[in-house]
């Protein structure tokens, strides 16, 4: 039987580190990674995809701010929305190619994906998570007086939005999601870790201003899904203990309670490494068999346990580092 897994790129691998982002750039980092997205189909793999969208939902953001005189403005959650749907497009288009390329006639399909959060969740109380561009002090004054805003300093570059990071807890387009899967085509979905929603009692939906942890997001739906593997592409090669430290280590494999030991030791940073982590754990303990995590360009290398880390469930799995 071929196993499945859950992709979720991170943003890097769109924009990449001295890249200003145009569409042209984006587009050809879209299609090096359906290349590489193409030899795990080769090799008989079920993919789901995922990806961030923190670059490009601060850009939407700045765009709909400095139109507001002209064109109506967006909220965050429709930000989001947009995002998903700028994104979906160029990886669709780039594994569409590589596919065909490669003598696969297999469907790609983008679906815009809503999450369910609590809105009585104490993250709405204390916003955290940095959003759109710097400003002067003047400026987060007068966004903080007018709008309401949130805005935290960073010494070295200004002022900066901050908004809510609640908990995902349900997945609206799930069942859809499922359904699409089982007939072999290739889904691209919950872009940015999903359109943060409450619903109602009376079935509404409304949109919130909040953004939600990609990878937590993608553990719940690959969990949601049964799928075998959780691959979480990122800006480092593999996990290191002690990071940036003369004595660092790099973790090539491990069960989830020996990472869940160290995390506890805090080990992994909270606005970085940590939530991937935890978004691992949690797939491994809710019965998923394997994570990778690494850099966009090892991903292959990482699944055939030649690069990257690999988190696993197997209590007879001895650590090495």
């Amino acid at each position: 039987m071929a196993r499945s897994a859950l992709i979720a790129i991170g943003g890097n691998s769109l924009i990449r580190v001295g890249q200003r982002g145009t569409i042209e750039e984006q587009l050809a980092n879209a299609q090096d990674t359906a290349r590489k997205i193409t030899q795990l189909v080769a090799d008989g793999w079920r993919i789901v995809i995922t990806h961030g969208n923190g670059p490009q939902v601060g850009a939407a953001l700045l765009r709909s701010e400095r139109a507001a005189g002209e064109a109506y403005t967006h909220p965050l959650d429709v930000c989001v929305a947009t995002t998903q749907s700028e994104i979906g497009c160029m990886l669709q288009r780039g594994l569409e190619c590589e596919l065909k390329r490669a003598g696969f006639y297999m469907p790609v399909i983008s679906i815009l994906t809503q999450v369910r959060v609590d809105p009585d969740e104490p993250a709405f109380t204390k916003p955290t998570k940095p959003i759109g561009p710097f400003y002067t002090k003047k400026a987060a004054d007068e966004k903080i007086r007018n709008l309401h805003w949130t805005m935290v300093e960073d010494s070295a570059r200004g002022y900066r939005r901050v908004v809510p990071s609640p908990e995902p807890l349900e997945i609206l387009q799930l069942e859809v999601i499922r359904q699409i899967l089982e007939l072999g085509i290739i889904v691209i979905a919950l872009g940015g870790g999903g359109i943060p929603v409450v619903v109602g009692e009376d079935h509404s939906i409304t949109g919130v201003e909040a953004v939600i942890d990609k990878d937590r997001a993608s553990s719940l739906l690959a969990t949601g899904l049964g799928l075998d593997s959780f691959v979480i592409s990122t800006d480092v090669d593999q996990v290191y203990l002690n990071y940036k430290q003369p004595n660092q280590r790099g973790v090539k494999r491990a069960t989830a309670e020996w990472m869940e030991h160290y995390l506890h030791q805090g080990q992994f940073a909270a606005g970085s490494m940590g939530p991937k982590i935890e978004a691992a754990i949690s797939f491994i303990r809710k019965g998923g068999r394997d994570v990778f995590v690494t850099s966009g360009d090892q991903m292959i290398e990482a699944i055939h346990g030649k690069a990257g880390t690999q988190i696993t469930s197997r209590q007879d799995h001895e650590e090495n580092l």
